[in-house]
């Protein structure tokens, strides 16, 4: 059968998030004590069971929250509790039933699927003594865990064993390295020749990101509002397009630091910089009816500073000067872009409308192009040869500090495809001195680079200048 997956679901802030994490060795979904933090379902791989199985925490059931999500997360918990084989139904031991405990009970008696029943933050043994009220609920299958402590989850482990082999679930095969964390190992798993791409999409608060997911899904995968701040955690979504795997990284909108009013918003941007960080490639989404706003070169030098292969979507173009003619808009567009975000000058455009659904095909080229440019480079020879003609044409100038000139004694390439499946060259420079290479220098020789390159659209081309310097005793 394919791989069970377990829906945890219960009302807002009993710890659902907590245990998603834990169960996941990662932390994926934010915890906070606000009620609703968790808006969309988010899915990964279980790795403290012997079995294979995928895990789904949903959005808080049955609350009315105060920015007016209620209905939509409990939609969203109703598509997860139908495609569940297992649901852990979970409640704060500490509080007495609540009416909307008793609600989704009944709920889920109507279910055939199978239900444990979770009573979380038990810390210490002497709140396990609140079991009889819990037993009016009707479920005879139970557990006490404490998620801020560890607690009770070889319990749960044993009991998620004995239900997904009873499912028919495979056995897990590999185990992760003694030495690194459920996290590191899954930030840092190597890659196969037809691993998926992960693509993080990434942009300021209501430019189109999750309207563009769905738009790519052709489902209502993720809550789309025109309220800035609606999808807080960093998504990762499966998706298969013709005969290519990806995984689209849906992040939180990152407003400037000045303008985040809650630690959950922090938490938020966090993840939000960490998905670039472990993305294959981000895409940049620029609400055009807008224009390009410091916001977004904040969120672009990020993508520059970690060096990330990327491209520009331009959302809401039906938007932008809708009389004018279509030539000059794009003409338009790419001009107030290339001003705008000229540290990104590596990365190629793609015009789309996500709502309409229109120029999703442009995204997909740009990606296929990327992934074959990044193996595209000049080889060690003819680096060489570019990188010494470049110079003897523009010589850089003396240091005023330290009285002498860059001297490039022999450069080469060097290339990690361990861990990405775009990977992006470093050029590594031999050179007299690295504390010569001015940044100006650096840019002209990283365009005389890519004046060469055939492709390598999307990549950034990294210098990594090393001295040879005598060292002084």
């Amino acid at each position: 059968m394919s791989t069970p997956t377990i829906a945890i679901v219960g009302r807002p802030n009993v710890g659902k998030s907590a245990i998603f994490n834990r169960m996941v060795g990662r932390r994926i979904a934010i915890v906070h004590d606000q009620p609703g933090v968790t808006r969309d379902r988010l899915c990964a791989p279980v790795r403290i069971t012997d079995y294979s199985a995928l895990v789904v925490d949903t959005g808080g059931i049955g609350s009315t929250l105060d920015d007016g999500f209620a209905s939509a997360v409990a939609r969203e918990a109703d598509i997860a509790l139908n495609a569940a084989d297992y649901i852990m139904f979970v409640c704060d031991c500490r509080d007495h039933l609540t009416p909307i405990d008793r609600a989704i009970a009944a709920q889920l008696h109507k279910s055939p699927v199978p239900v444990l029943l979770v009573l979380n933050k038990a810390d210490n043994e002497k709140q396990e003594l609140n079991l009889g009220e819990f037993t009016e609920l009707g479920f005879t299958d139970y557990v006490f865990t404490s998620a801020a402590h560890g607690r009770g989850f070889q319990q749960l482990a044993g009991k998620l064993n004995a239900a997904l082999k009873s499912l028919g679930a495979t056995p897990t095969e590999a185990e992760m390295a003694p030495d690194a964390t459920p996290e590191e190992e899954a930030d840092r798993e190597e890659v196969t020749a037809d691993a998926p791409i992960k693509v993080a999409i990434v942009g300021r608060p209501n430019a189109g990101k999750s309207s563009l997911i769905n738009a790519i899904l052709n489902d209502k995968r993720t809550i789309v509002s025109d309220v800035a701040g609606t999808t807080r955690d960093a998504i990762d979504i499966p998706y298969t397009r013709g005969d290519k795997g990806f995984v689209l990284i849906d992040t939180a909108g990152m407003r400037p630091r000045s303008k985040r009013d809650t630690s959950v918003e922090v938490f938020s941007a966090m993840r939000s910089e960490k998905a670039i960080r472990r993305a294959d490639i981000c895409l940049l989404v620029i609400d055009m009816s807008a224009g390009v706003t410091q916001q977004d070169r904040r969120i672009g030098s990020i993508i520059a500073k970690e060096c990330k292969p990327c491209i520009i979507v331009i959302n809401k173009f039906d938007l932008y000067c809708p009389d004018a003619p279509m030539s000059a808009r794009k003409e338009a567009i790419k001009e107030h872009v290339k001003e705008n975000l000229f540290f990104l000058d590596y990365a190629p455009i793609a015009i789309v409308s996500a709502a309409q659904g229109a120029g999703l095909t442009h995204i997909f080229k740009a990606i296929e192009r990327v992934q074959a440019g990044a193996r595209t480079m000049p080889g060690t020879g003819e680096l060489n040869r570019l990188l010494q003609r470049a110079m003897e044409m523009n010589p850089p100038g003396q240091s005023r500090t330290l009285h002498k000139r860059l001297k490039l004694f022999y450069a080469t390439t060097a290339l990690n495809e361990k861990y990405t499946t775009i990977p992006v060259p470093t050029y590594v420079l031999f050179v007299n001195d690295k504390r010569l290479l001015a940044d100006s220098y650096a840019q002209y020789l990283r365009n005389a680079i890519r004046s060469r390159i055939n492709g390598g659209d999307g990549i950034p081309i990294v210098l990594s200048p090393r001295s040879r310097v005598r060292e002084t005793k």
